[in-house]
C-alpha cells in the first residue's frame, strides 16, 4: 500500500512576494522573514512524519521557476517538489492531489489518501496531521477549521481521489470568511459527512502576531499516540 500523501502548499519566502497583508504593517523584509520561519517549521513537522515512514511529503511551491524551485526544495530537505501552476487556489490544490495520485502505485486499485496544508501555522505539530490521517480511516473528508473562516488542512480519503472529486475545489470564494462554511455545504450536498479537527489561527496579518510570539519557543513537533484524540464529526 502506498503511503498517504502530505502536500505542503508553500510560497517562496522572498521580500515583496509573500505575506502582503503582514508586509503592509511590518515591511516586506520582516514579513518575508516570518514567512521563511513558518515555512521551515511546517516542513520540519512534515519531514518528521516522513522520516517515521508515515507519509510521503510533496512540496508544492509558487513564486519560483522549475530549476530554482528544485534547488530551494533541496535546501529544505525535500525530495518531491512540484510547481503549483496557474489558476485559483482550488485549481492549484486539485492539481497537486492529481499529481500525488500519479505517483501512486498503479497496481493498487484504491486511491491514495491525501492531506493538504499551508505554511501559516506556528503551532502545527505532528499530532494534528496524525489525527487527520486517523480520522480518514473512518471518514471520507477531513477539515481543520481556521479562525478566519477558512481551513488550515484538507484531507481526502482514497474514495474521493479516484477519480479526484471536484466539489471541494470549485465554486469556493477563496480568501473570504465563508470558505469553510461553503466547503461544508458542498460536502453535505455531495452526501459526504466530514470530520473537523481543532480550530487554529493562521498567521496572516498584524493581529495574528501576538499568539505566534507567545508560542514561538514551542515550535517543536509533539508526538501523538493513536487512540487519544478529540476529533468530532459534524452531524
Amino acid at each position: 500500500m502506498s503511503k498517504p500523501a502530505l502536500v505542503v502548499m508553500a510560497r517562496w519566502p522572498a521580500a515583496g512576494r509573500c505575506k502582503r497583508r503582514l508586509a503592509t504593517n511590518l515591511g516586506i523584509v520582516r514579513a518575508a522573514s516570518i514567512q521563511a520561519r513558518l515555512t521551515k517549521h511546517t516542513l520540519s513537522v512534515a519531514n518528521n512524519l516522513a522520516n517515521r515512514g508515515l507519509v510521503e511529503v510533496q512540496l508544492a511551491i509558487t513564486g519560483l521557476a522549475p530549476k530554482a524551485a528544485k534547488r530551494w526544495a533541496d535546501d529544505q530537505g525535500m525530495n518531491v517538489v512540484e510547481l503549483q501552476g496557474n489558476g485559483s487556489l482550488g485549481e492549484r490544490m486539485r492539481r497537486q492531489v492529481l499529481r500525488a495520485q500519479q505517483r501512486h502505485n498503479p497496481k493498487i486499485s484504491a486511491g491514495r489518501t491525501t492531506l493538504l496544508i499551508g505554511t501559516d501555522l506556528p503551532n502545527l505539530c505532528d499530532r494534528d496531521l496524525l489525527q487527520a490521517l486517523e480520522a480518514l480511516q473512518e471518514h471520507e473528508f477531513v477539515l481543520g477549521p481556521a479562525t478566519d473562516g477558512g481551513y488550515w488542512l484538507l484531507g481526502l480519503s482514497g474514495r474521493l481521489v479516484k477519480p479526484v472529486t471536484r466539489w471541494p475545489f470549485c465554486g469556493i470564494p477563496w480568501g473570504s470568511n465563508r470558505v469553510l462554511q461553503i466547503t461544508l455545504q458542498k460536502a453535505a450536498d455531495a452526501g459526504v459527512m466530514p470530520c473537523l479537527l481543532r480550530e487554529q489561527n493562521d498567521l496572516d496579518c498584524l493581529e495574528d502576531l501576538s499568539p505566534w510570539q507567545a508560542c514561538e519557543e514551542g515550535l517543536i513537533s509533539q508526538r501523538y499516540e493513536p487512540g487519544n484524540n478529540s476529533i468530532k464529526a459534524i452531524k
